[in-house]
């Protein structure tokens, strides 16, 4: 069900709706495109919607030109922390800015900006705590850059990867571990508490091709989703965290780029799944099974996210979930509500 959508100047490959209170009908989104030449060079922005889904309503209030955007992360919200983006540029810097203001009005106002690697980075995760931010780089490293007092300070760096680090993400319940998933096929744990930081495990058999996404349950600590290139969701059992479980495996019949855990909703799962569109999926036990797709972009589909707010939670509201999804060569951002009762199937 399209409530509206709205193209960019440039390749759009991230959208985040803001969690924080307030600003849920504020989201992100943001562009990488390279322009190839004898000097090539990569460009991207960031912009700002204001998106009121019961009227249709849709107003990019904000945009910014930047370096060639790979990922944008707003802080997790749920203290009397302001909000923040952070985004991480083909440039190898870290940036943080402020959101300001909501609705018309919002704008961006940069906090602090710190090149961390002579590297891309591609991929960005904050800790529960918003004290600290993990950064996977393009030569396979991994970048741990703590945040305190607006400045930004790299505390640990190794190469965890031989190869492009696509995905690197805090775990939310126990946040000295952090995953990281590269195309070299492998998915590995490491222990922060350790210098340098200890291999708790790695997984270099299971996935075919490249790990693209690496998403911590928010309501089972036991519990995460892996998503490759060889197009399989994959869930994963930490229980025995030194040999977690690859319980149960879904092909969703294309690149799985990225995945997005409904913030309240056990087992209702998004995901951005490149050449074939967006799916919502439900996840029961050792059981996963494709709701409904979402196929109306011309192009490789890169980033999605659930708008947060108590009409989205369970049980606060008779309307369906709202989704952002936006597409790379097409330039295209949508907002979209599922055609089908999805909580029913849960």
């Amino acid at each position: 069900m399209d409530i509206a959508h709205c193209y960019l100047e440039g390749n759009a490959d991230a959208v985040e709706f803001c969690p924080h209170n307030s600003y849920h009908n504020v989201f992100a989104a943001s562009t990488y495109t390279l322009q190839e030449g004898g000097q090539p060079s990569r460009h991207g922005s960031v912009s700002l919607f204001d998106i009121d889904a019961e009227t249709g309503r849709l107003d990019m209030v904000y945009n910014v030109e930047t370096s060639g955007i790979f990922d944008i992360k707003w802080n997790p919200g749920g203290g009397h922390v302001s909000p923040c983006l952070a985004q991480a540029d083909a440039d190898g810097y870290l940036t943080i800015q402020m959101l300001q203001g909501n609705g018309v009005g919002a704008y961006l106002k940069q906090m602090t900006s710190e090149k961390i690697s002579d590297s891309m980075c591609l991929y960005l995760d904050w800790n529960p705590s918003e004290t600290s931010i993990t950064v996977g780089l393009s030569d396979g490293s991994v970048s741990i850059v703590s945040l305190c007092e607006s400045k930004l300070e790299v505390q640990q760096e190794w190469k965890a990867h031989d190869f492009e680090l696509w995905t690197t993400s805090f775990d939310i319940h126990q946040p000295n571990l952090v995953y990281t998933g590269s195309d070299d096929c492998k998915f590995s744990c490491w222990d922060l508490r350790d210098s340098p930081s200890n291999l708790v495990f790695q997984s270099s058999k299971v996935h075919k091709m490249g790990v693209c996404c690496i998403e911590k349950s928010p309501h089972d600590p036991n519990s995460l989703l892996t998503g490759s290139y060889d197009e399989y969701l994959r869930v994963w059992d930490l229980r025995f965290i030194s040999k977690p479980v690859n319980e149960t495996s879904i092909s969703l019949g294309g690149g799985v780029w990225r995945v997005k855990h409904h913030p309240f909703i056990q087992g209702l799962v998004l995901a951005a799944c490149m050449h074939n569109g967006f799916a919502i999926v439900a996840i029961k036990g050792d059981k996963a099974e494709v709701l409904e797709t979402y196929k109306k972009h011309d192009s490789l589909a890169y980033g999605a996210d659930w708008q947060r707010g108590e009409a989205n939670q369970e049980g606060g509201g008779t309307s369906k979930p709202v989704v952002a999804t936006c597409s790379f060569y097409d330039k295209l951002v949508r907002v979209w509500r599922p055609e089908n009762d999805i909580c029913l199937a849960l």
